[in-house]
């Protein structure tokens, strides 16, 4: 039973836990691949919580050393994270290329402003470039308006840097009302959402009805298990071999039911400042040559994955909409 005072809102979303069920569909995907792997490179630095961008405290979350958070400037955390955009960043993208591998980017519409460099190279080697909302921060305790006001501001900041418009998005620290604010404003703007990823409900896309609409919006998952964030959680990883064994591990469970006829798919979630140091990136190097020598494997970037996901499985919109909430704001 919910809380006596909870009442689904305008922003809210029903939950489902049914999905596909015992027998998944056999989705086509192609070259009849077996498994999609989905690299994903979280581009944040410079965007964090710091008192240089007006905040109360300094960042604790995903860096080397996770203090309690101070206020006053933290300098050790600032060269953390300046680490991912002056070395790990450059790192990544040769090892990429070296693959020609395609990666999907969260970028941080204020990282971008900073270093308008690594925009120009990430869309110069034709890696996809997501949203990840304008600062890199908690949004649980931000109120619609402003929220609002900050997803509109990261669609002008890649638009800026980047000549296009993000179309699908990742928030990680996101509010109550996220989900239907940046469906909103794709729609108020006329800007395609191709894909939704705060989602870790299943192993392949699915539909999300959008309330009060006879539209949804297609969840690609992402994942905080094959992730290298956990590097810096108490729950994470101790060694660079745990993070390469978790992701082999992985990946041979999903290529095996892949190989029995139902293709799934594994997100690799990526920083620049943590898997782009040097004893964390042999992990990936390592990675990356073991699915080189398997057939059957499509590495593909997460708007390639949408746009073939909707040829097979297109959303089909029900003679009502969903009755969940309230149309009021």
């Amino acid at each position: 039973m919910a809380h006596p005072d909870y009442k689904p809102t305008y922003y809210d979303f029903p939950r489902e836990f049914k999905g596909y069920g015992e027998d998944p569909p056999k989705f086509e995907w192609p070259n009849q691949a077996k498994i999609i792997v989905n690299f994903v490179v979280n581009y944040e630095e410079g965007a964090e919580t710091t008192i240089e961008n007006g905040d109360a405290n300094s960042e604790q979350y995903i860096w080397e050393l996770p203090y309690v958070p101070y206020k006053h400037r933290q300098y050790d955390c600032e060269s953390d994270f300046e680490y991912g955009s002056r070395a790990g960043i450059w790192r990544l993208l040769r090892l990429f290329a070296k693959h020609d591998y395609k990666f999907t980017t969260f970028a941080v519409g204020k990282a971008f402003e900073i270093l308008p460099d690594v925009a120009s190279a990430i869309k110069r080697d034709g890696h996809e470039i997501a949203s990840h909302c304008y600062r890199w921060i908690n949004y649980a305790h931000v109120n619609a308006e402003e929220e609002k006001k900050l997803i509109m501001q990261n669609m002008e900041a890649i638009k800026a840097t980047t000549g296009e418009y993000p179309q699908g998005w990742y928030y990680a620290r996101l509010s109550p009302h996220s989900y239907r604010l940046v469906y909103d404003v794709h729609q108020e703007m006329g800007v395609p959402l191709k894909w939704f990823a705060d989602a870790y409900a299943d192993d392949v896309p699915y539909w999300k009805p959008v309330p009060r609409t006879r539209d949804a919006m297609l969840m690609v998952p992402y994942s905080y298990d094959c992730n290298d964030a956990r590097f810096h959680m108490p729950t994470g990883w101790s060694s660079t071999d745990d993070f390469y064994s978790h992701l082999q591990y992985a990946f041979d469970t999903l290529y095996q039911e892949g190989l029995e006829g139902t293709t799934k798919m594994m997100t690799v979630a990526l920083h620049a400042r943590v898997v782009g140091k040097p004893g964390r990136f042999q992990a990936l190097v390592k990675f990356m040559e073991y699915i080189n020598g398997k057939p059957g494997v499509w590495v593909a970037t997460r708007e390639q994955i949408a746009d073939h996901f909707n040829t097979i499985n297109p959303w089909v919109p029900p003679a009502e909409p969903l009755a969940y909430g309230t149309a009021e704001k």
